[in-house]
């Protein structure tokens, strides 16, 4: 798909058991391009995803904080209702840790709002991760939030996907044990209802086919700039790609260059290329759809 088609409307359910397809497997992993805000869910739709993922560190940047749960919860829900209302097709959130506490504090009725905001504004996954701290949260403590998290959205009716984050590569905490102990996370994160498990910080394709081995779930890798591509990351058994704050980055990077152009010799070729205006408001204009 290269353009924006109608879809008939599907029910959140509906949505949410389309996106658990979508980590069958296949000819191509799931390839996911992280978004931050209305407009750049609609540019990733337009572009043939098949599904959309928010990135809190692009969130965060995008309205004035640095990553790592320092975003207001109620803005981050909010910036996540306006992609998903944008959307039409599946949505899967980054909640961080789940917005339930700070400075080593850890409240459920925080992380049980945390679930309900992202059920309200329509998505059907979420990534909750395993850091936030000095250290990883422990495993059977994380087993419980993760819990809590499938417990919630049961009574919604959602069979909502969690995609269970772990540091453990991406921390350096735990050097040369790192594999064995992402192997014991994992399981003890599918156990306690997890989906999927995601693990940012490799890139070897020996590390993530026995990885893909040994987890008995869809593995999600991270990518960016020098990472295999994602047939070689296909064959390694990965079967979710996703690239975090990298798109963010790369449009910041555009205004950087712009900015400096502009302001340093007054030159306009830096916004060759752009869409026009009209083209950005035809992003939201949704005659014809549904």
């Amino acid at each position: 798909m290269t353009s924006l088609e109608p879809q008939p409307a599907l029910s959140q359910p509906a949505r949410a058991d389309a996106f658990r397809q979508m980590h069958a497997g296949g000819a191509v992993p799931l390839v996911l391009v992280n978004v931050w805000d209305a407009a750049s869910a609609r540019l990733v739709e337009k572009a043939g995803a098949r599904a959309i993922a928010t990135s809190s560190s692009a969130i965060s940047w995008s309205l004035g904080f640095p990553d790592g749960s320092h975003v207001p919860p109620g803005l981050a829900f909010d910036a996540l209702g306006r992609i998903a209302a944008a959307a039409s097709v599946p949505v899967t959130a980054d909640i961080e840790a789940g917005y339930a506490g700070a400075d080593g504090t850890f409240d459920d009725g925080l992380l049980r709002q945390t679930v309900a905001a992202v059920l309200a504004a329509g998505a059907v996954g979420v990534n909750i991760e395993d850091s936030g701290g000095a250290s990883l949260t422990g495993v059977d403590e994380q087993a419980r939030r993760i819990r809590l998290v499938r417990s919630i959205a049961a009574e919604s009716g959602v069979h909502l996907f969690i995609n269970a984050r772990t540091d453990t590569y991406l921390s350096g905490q735990f050097g040369d044990s790192a594999f064995d102990e992402t192997l014991a996370r994992a399981e003890g994160y599918l156990a306690a209802g997890a989906d999927g498990i995601f693990v940012p910080g490799v890139t070897d394709l020996h590390i993530l086919h026995e990885l893909s081995r040994r987890i008995a779930a869809p593995l999600n890798a991270l990518a960016g700039v020098g990472s295999a591509s994602v047939g070689e990351l296909h064959d390694a058994g990965v079967r979710r790609v996703s690239i975090g704050g990298n798109a963010a980055k790369a449009a910041y990077a555009t205004v950087s260059r712009v900015a400096a152009e502009i302001l340093g010799d007054g030159n306009w070729s830096q916004l060759a290329g752009s869409p026009s205006h009209a083209d950005m408001d035809a992003l939201f204009s949704r005659e014809g759809e549904g």
